[in-house]
């Protein structure tokens, strides 16, 4: 049996974690640490687990083995480096950190300690995207040279993301830092190892973080990517859209479908398609920790992909304060 504590329900996810993880065979979550006692207490409560106010007293607990991080994102460093010496193994909702120095810290904790550790990246798992990875790798439109990719939804013109999301300290910045990981741990992922970042932010609704936003990411062999985030655009579909010396690939859109042209490609059609074969989705990402540190199988995305899209996210809000585009180390 593999047991979970909850370390904090802070985020808009965390209720869904621990839902999935009572659906899994021999997993049982058994503990509940929060920030804030009644929110706390009423989740322990709907769990029908025990309720820890303080995090030593949580993390001395021998009823878990691991442990799901949905903390503000400004906490994650200290709990996640104090869950590594507790050795209790770490799944967290993204972003990993607000620095990269924040998370050389955790990954030395999690190193040291010798527990497994995933971070949320649930497009990652998608077929789809799989298979624009495939596309990008396998030079199937030629050389890449523009990725768009677009998350959005209404949270903050339809009001129902909770107003602790709009907290700076709390969250280090709005969409971009929260909508926006995926759009950018995908182009890190595709595209490679970015050189600049230029990013332009606005806020309608008035609250202190922004709440419409683009980043424009330069890459190796002039390569670019625009990353597209928002908490006020409503029916707002998904998409994600490939370039290349040869080709394209259109992802989502309205239909959500997948198609492709290339020269590259020999058909007795002319014009797009759409694959007749897609990559086999991912286990999710909790699911995928879950059996890294019950069955030590892959878990692909980790510290390494974590720091990642913090060094991304650290440089976008840098260019934003800055005004200007920022060079990334």
């Amino acid at each position: 049996m593999f047991r979970v504590g909850m370390l904090s329900g802070w985020h808009v996810h965390a209720k869904g974690y621990a839902n999935a993880l009572k659906g899994m065979p021999n997993v049982q979550v058994t503990a509940v640490y929060d920030e804030v006692a009644e929110r706390g207490k009423q989740w322990a409560q709907e769990l029908g687990v025990p309720f820890e106010a303080k995090l030593a007293s949580f993390l001395k607990r021998d009823d878990f083995d691991g442990v799901v991080v949905n903390a503000s994102t400004d906490k994650h460093a200290e709990v996640m480096v104090a869950a590594a010496q507790a050795g209790k193994h770490i799944f967290t909702e993204k972003v990993m950190a607000l620095t990269v120095k924040e998370c050389d810290k955790i990954s030395k904790a999690v190193k040291k300690a010798g527990v497994k550790f995933c971070i949320s990246f649930p497009a990652r798992t998608q077929p789809n995207h799989l298979f624009a990875k495939k596309v990008a790798d396998e030079k199937i439109i030629g050389d890449v040279t523009l990725m768009r990719v677009r998350v959005a939804h209404n949270g903050a013109s339809a009001n129902w993301l909770p107003p602790h999301f709009y907290d700076p300290k709390a969250c280090g910045g709005g969409a971009m830092m929260d909508l926006g990981a995926h759009p950018m741990y995908l182009s890190r992922w595709i595209m490679g190892k970015p050189k600049r970042i230029s990013s332009t932010f606005t806020n309608l609704t008035g609250h202190k973080v922004e709440d419409n936003s683009v980043c424009v990411i330069e890459f190796d062999k002039a390569a670019i990517a625009v990353v597209e985030t928002s908490f006020i655009s409503t029916h707002s579909p998904g998409c994600m859209e490939l370039y290349g010396t040869a080709g394209s690939l259109i992802i989502g859109g309205p239909d959500g479908r997948t198609q492709i042209i290339s020269e590259k490609i020999e058909t007795s059609m002319k014009g797009w398609i759409s694959p007749s074969q897609m990559p086999k989705a991912l286990p999710s990402p909790i699911s995928m920790w879950v059996a890294g540190v019950v069955d030590n199988a892959p878990i692909e995305f980790g510290l390494e992909e974590g720091t990642q899209l913090t060094e991304l996210m650290e440089n976008a809000y840098k260019s934003h304060k800055l005004g200007r585009p920022v060079k990334i180390a």
